[in-house]
Protein backbone atom coordinates (compact mmCIF):
# COMPACT_ATOMS: atom_id res chain seq x y z
CA UNK A 1 0.00 0.00 0.00
CA UNK A 2 1.00 3.63 -0.41
CA UNK A 3 0.06 6.85 -2.21
CA UNK A 4 0.28 7.19 -5.98
CA UNK A 5 3.88 7.47 -7.12
CA UNK A 6 5.30 5.77 -4.03
CA UNK A 7 6.82 2.87 -5.98
CA UNK A 8 4.26 0.07 -5.61
CA UNK A 9 3.78 -0.67 -9.31
CA UNK A 10 7.50 -0.25 -10.00
CA UNK A 11 8.18 -2.94 -7.38
CA UNK A 12 5.65 -5.29 -9.00
CA UNK A 13 7.20 -4.68 -12.42
CA UNK A 14 10.65 -5.55 -11.10
CA UNK A 15 9.40 -8.63 -9.26
CA UNK A 16 7.57 -9.70 -12.44
CA UNK A 17 10.59 -9.14 -14.71
CA UNK A 18 8.76 -6.46 -16.67
CA UNK A 19 11.38 -3.90 -15.64
CA UNK A 20 15.04 -4.32 -14.78
CA UNK A 21 16.42 -2.78 -11.59
CA UNK A 22 18.93 0.05 -12.03
CA UNK A 23 20.83 -1.13 -8.96
CA UNK A 24 20.87 -3.72 -6.23
CA UNK A 25 20.21 -7.43 -6.54
CA UNK A 26 17.09 -9.52 -7.16
CA UNK A 27 16.86 -13.02 -5.73
CA UNK A 28 14.07 -15.44 -6.65
CA UNK A 29 14.02 -18.90 -5.04
CA UNK A 30 17.56 -18.36 -3.83
CA UNK A 31 18.96 -17.46 -7.26
CA UNK A 32 20.23 -14.05 -8.31
CA UNK A 33 18.37 -12.65 -11.32
CA UNK A 34 19.35 -8.98 -11.52
CA UNK A 35 20.87 -9.05 -15.01
CA UNK A 36 18.91 -11.11 -17.52
CA UNK A 37 18.24 -10.81 -21.22
CA UNK A 38 14.72 -10.02 -22.41
CA UNK A 39 14.24 -13.65 -23.47
CA UNK A 40 15.40 -14.97 -20.11
CA UNK A 41 13.01 -12.64 -18.28
CA UNK A 42 10.12 -13.77 -20.51
CA UNK A 43 10.89 -17.44 -19.82
CA UNK A 44 10.84 -16.89 -16.05
CA UNK A 45 7.59 -14.91 -16.27
CA UNK A 46 5.96 -17.66 -18.30
CA UNK A 47 6.79 -20.44 -15.85
CA UNK A 48 6.93 -18.79 -12.44
CA UNK A 49 4.89 -15.58 -12.33
CA UNK A 50 1.27 -14.81 -13.20
CA UNK A 51 -0.30 -11.34 -13.44
CA UNK A 52 -3.75 -9.95 -12.63
CA UNK A 53 -4.01 -6.25 -13.42
CA UNK A 54 -6.76 -3.70 -13.05
CA UNK A 55 -7.03 -3.39 -16.84
CA UNK A 56 -7.50 -7.18 -17.23
CA UNK A 57 -5.46 -7.33 -20.49
CA UNK A 58 -7.91 -9.70 -22.18
CA UNK A 59 -7.88 -10.23 -25.94
CA UNK A 60 -11.15 -8.61 -27.17
CA UNK A 61 -11.91 -10.98 -30.06
CA UNK A 62 -11.11 -14.12 -28.08
CA UNK A 63 -13.41 -16.28 -25.95
CA UNK A 64 -13.02 -16.50 -22.19
CA UNK A 65 -11.77 -20.08 -22.58
CA UNK A 66 -9.05 -19.09 -25.05
CA UNK A 67 -8.08 -16.00 -23.04
CA UNK A 68 -7.54 -18.21 -20.00
CA UNK A 69 -5.51 -20.72 -22.02
CA UNK A 70 -3.25 -18.11 -23.63
CA UNK A 71 -0.27 -18.46 -21.22
CA UNK A 72 -0.38 -22.23 -21.73
CA UNK A 73 -0.36 -21.70 -25.50
CA UNK A 74 2.89 -19.75 -25.21
CA UNK A 75 4.26 -22.51 -22.99
CA UNK A 76 3.60 -25.06 -25.75
CA UNK A 77 0.89 -26.99 -23.91
CA UNK A 78 -1.16 -29.16 -26.34
CA UNK A 79 -4.59 -27.78 -27.27
CA UNK A 80 -6.70 -30.44 -25.52
CA UNK A 81 -4.78 -30.12 -22.25
CA UNK A 82 -4.85 -26.33 -22.54
CA UNK A 83 -8.64 -26.25 -22.92
CA UNK A 84 -9.14 -28.64 -20.00
CA UNK A 85 -6.98 -26.54 -17.68
CA UNK A 86 -8.80 -23.39 -18.83
CA UNK A 87 -12.20 -25.00 -18.16
CA UNK A 88 -11.15 -26.02 -14.66
CA UNK A 89 -9.86 -22.51 -13.95
CA UNK A 90 -13.06 -20.86 -15.21
CA UNK A 91 -15.10 -23.20 -13.04
CA UNK A 92 -12.95 -22.22 -10.03
CA UNK A 93 -13.99 -18.57 -10.47
CA UNK A 94 -17.65 -19.38 -11.19
CA UNK A 95 -17.60 -18.79 -14.95
CA UNK A 96 -17.96 -22.32 -16.27
CA UNK A 97 -21.09 -21.26 -18.21
CA UNK A 98 -19.37 -18.32 -19.92
CA UNK A 99 -16.58 -20.19 -21.73
CA UNK A 100 -17.55 -18.92 -25.19
CA UNK A 101 -18.26 -15.32 -24.15
CA UNK A 102 -15.98 -12.55 -25.41
CA UNK A 103 -14.84 -9.79 -23.01
CA UNK A 104 -17.43 -7.29 -24.31
CA UNK A 105 -20.15 -9.79 -23.37
CA UNK A 106 -18.97 -9.95 -19.76
CA UNK A 107 -19.42 -7.56 -16.84
CA UNK A 108 -16.39 -5.82 -15.35
CA UNK A 109 -16.40 -8.30 -12.46
CA UNK A 110 -16.61 -11.25 -14.85
CA UNK A 111 -13.72 -9.90 -16.91
CA UNK A 112 -11.64 -9.70 -13.74
CA UNK A 113 -12.59 -13.30 -12.95
CA UNK A 114 -11.37 -14.35 -16.41
CA UNK A 115 -8.07 -12.59 -15.70
CA UNK A 116 -7.80 -14.47 -12.40
CA UNK A 117 -8.71 -17.76 -14.10
CA UNK A 118 -5.89 -17.13 -16.57
CA UNK A 119 -3.48 -16.83 -13.64
CA UNK A 120 -4.89 -19.98 -12.02
CA UNK A 121 -4.61 -22.00 -15.24
CA UNK A 122 -0.95 -21.05 -15.60
CA UNK A 123 -0.31 -22.71 -12.24
CA UNK A 124 2.65 -20.46 -11.43
CA UNK A 125 3.83 -20.25 -7.81
CA UNK A 126 3.70 -16.41 -7.74
CA UNK A 127 0.77 -14.16 -8.63
CA UNK A 128 1.15 -10.38 -8.90
CA UNK A 129 -2.03 -8.30 -8.69
CA UNK A 130 -2.04 -4.52 -9.27
CA UNK A 131 -5.27 -2.96 -7.95
CA UNK A 132 -7.31 -6.04 -8.95
CA UNK A 133 -10.47 -4.72 -7.25
CA UNK A 134 -10.05 -1.07 -8.26
CA UNK A 135 -12.96 -1.08 -10.75
CA UNK A 136 -15.25 -3.36 -8.77
CA UNK A 137 -18.14 -2.84 -6.37
CA UNK A 138 -17.90 -3.99 -2.77
CA UNK A 139 -19.67 -7.33 -3.26
CA UNK A 140 -17.58 -8.28 -6.30
CA UNK A 141 -14.39 -7.14 -4.55
CA UNK A 142 -15.17 -9.45 -1.66
CA UNK A 143 -15.78 -12.35 -4.05
CA UNK A 144 -12.49 -11.69 -5.87
CA UNK A 145 -10.57 -11.55 -2.59
CA UNK A 146 -12.20 -14.80 -1.46
CA UNK A 147 -10.87 -16.40 -4.66
CA UNK A 148 -7.37 -15.08 -3.95
CA UNK A 149 -7.58 -16.35 -0.37
CA UNK A 150 -8.57 -19.86 -1.51
CA UNK A 151 -5.81 -19.85 -4.12
CA UNK A 152 -3.25 -18.99 -1.45
CA UNK A 153 -4.53 -21.42 1.16
CA UNK A 154 -5.32 -24.39 -1.10
CA UNK A 155 -2.55 -24.12 -3.72
CA UNK A 156 0.15 -22.32 -1.75
CA UNK A 157 0.35 -19.57 -4.36
CA UNK A 158 2.24 -16.50 -3.15
CA UNK A 159 0.10 -13.45 -3.94
CA UNK A 160 1.62 -9.97 -3.96
CA UNK A 161 -1.17 -7.44 -4.24
CA UNK A 162 -1.16 -3.65 -4.59
CA UNK A 163 -4.24 -1.85 -3.29
CA UNK A 164 -5.46 1.51 -1.99
CA UNK A 165 -8.37 -0.20 -0.21
CA UNK A 166 -7.87 -0.91 3.50
CA UNK A 167 -10.65 -3.52 3.37
CA UNK A 168 -8.77 -5.44 0.67
CA UNK A 169 -5.51 -5.08 2.63
CA UNK A 170 -7.28 -6.72 5.56
CA UNK A 171 -7.17 -10.03 3.73
CA UNK A 172 -3.38 -10.12 3.74
CA UNK A 173 -0.98 -11.97 5.98
CA UNK A 174 1.64 -9.24 5.61
CA UNK A 175 1.30 -5.52 4.97
CA UNK A 176 4.03 -3.34 3.44
CA UNK A 177 3.57 0.41 3.07
CA UNK A 178 5.55 2.55 0.64
CA UNK A 179 6.34 6.26 0.67
CA UNK A 180 8.57 8.01 -1.89
CA UNK A 181 10.07 4.76 -3.11
CA UNK A 182 10.95 3.44 0.34
CA UNK A 183 9.38 0.88 2.66
CA UNK A 184 8.10 2.71 5.74
CA UNK A 185 6.08 -0.12 7.31
CA UNK A 186 6.39 -3.91 7.10
CA UNK A 187 4.41 -6.12 9.44
CA UNK A 188 3.04 -9.66 9.63
CA UNK A 189 -0.67 -9.36 10.37
CA UNK A 190 -2.46 -11.52 12.90
CA UNK A 191 -6.02 -10.67 11.85
CA UNK A 192 -7.39 -11.84 8.52
CA UNK A 193 -10.58 -11.12 6.57
CA UNK A 194 -12.88 -12.22 9.41
CA UNK A 195 -12.31 -8.80 10.95
CA UNK A 196 -12.77 -6.88 7.70
CA UNK A 197 -15.88 -4.70 7.59
CA UNK A 198 -17.11 -3.53 4.19
CA UNK A 199 -19.04 -0.43 3.26
CA UNK A 200 -17.46 1.85 5.88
Amino acid sequence: MGPSGSGKTTLLNIIGFLDSPTGGQYYLSGKEFSHLSRTERANIRNRQISFVFQGFNLLPRTSALDNVGMPLFYRGVPAAERREKARIALEAVGLDRRETAHPNQLSIGQQQRVAIARAIAAGNPILLADEPTGNLDTKTSREIMDIFTRLNEESGTTIILVTHDESVAGYSKRLIRFLDGAIVFDKILESRKKQVVYGM
